[in-house]
């Protein structure tokens, strides 16, 4: 464990340089970009360590890792964040421990999703995922809405119980015309957030890089940056 400790506590601080660094570079103070640090597929006792080393944000990406682990963490002083595509059946479950979830993309989630916050007693916030590389009217291949579609999604999740509307997140597209532009597609991100918060003025989050970008997504703006394998390491397959 202790050498876990100590690999983890190298790697954060390595991640820690490179937000800095690029807030430096972008002329920004390192207070404006928040780490969130996604731990899918490691362990409870990972969350732990990186609670101890002064982590205050974790993500998951698939529910039936995320409740058990946020369960067995549920003393430590963390923001959970729900990532991934997230069907409705989860929905009762991932409520339980989200406080806020990332990967808002449809009208049907919405409105499962304050169903179970107003069941729950909670407020759940919400980041519309946006999809770059949606056609008009669809969604990415990693779900999304595409950028037509925000202004109503948004209106709706404004308007939903239990649910407060926080902002935007997008992952860097693989296809379409932003695929191998990630600065590009990262400042469409925040042009799109600026015509957000002309309508709602307090949703002011922008979730864009992961370890590969995050310098990108830093220079383009983003307010959270979401690290997982910088930090935690390529896990090995099994096998």
């Amino acid at each position: 464990m202790t050498d876990r400790r100590t690999e983890l506590a190298a790697n954060l601080a390595k991640v820690e340089e490179r937000i800095a660094a690029a807030c430096a570079a972008a002329g920004r103070g390192r207070e404006e970009v928040t780490l969130i640090v996604v731990t899918k597929t490691y362990p409870a006792s990972d969350v732990r360590t990186l609670s101890e080393l002064g982590v205050r944000h974790v993500a998951e990406n698939r529910d039936q890792d995320a409740a058990p682990k946020a369960a067995a963490c549920a003393d430590l002083p963390l923001t959970w964040h729900f990532v991934g595509q997230l069907q409705t059946n989860k929905v009762r479950s991932v409520v339980g421990y989200a406080d806020l979830v990332q990967s808002v993309d449809r009208p049907k989630l919405v409105q499962a999703l304050s169903g179970e916050a107003v069941r729950a007693g909670r407020e759940v916030g919400c980041l519309l995922q946006v999809a770059l590389d949606a056609g008009a009217g669809g969604r990415g291949e990693r779900g999304g809405v595409a950028p037509g579609g925000i202004e109503e999604l948004a209106d709706l999740v404004a308007g939903s119980p239990g649910l407060r509307l926080g902002g935007l997140m997008t992952v860097a597209p693989l296809t379409g015309e932003y695929a191998g532009r990630q600065r590009d597609a990262f400042e469409r991100l925040m042009d799109l957030s600026t015509d957000l918060r002309r309508a709602h003025p307090a949703a002011n989050m922008v979730s864009a890089g992961m370890s590969a970008d995050l310098e990108e997504a830093v220079a383009a703006g983003a307010t959270h940056v979401r690290v997982g394998t910088a930090v935690l390491g390529v896990r090995p397959r099994l096998g």
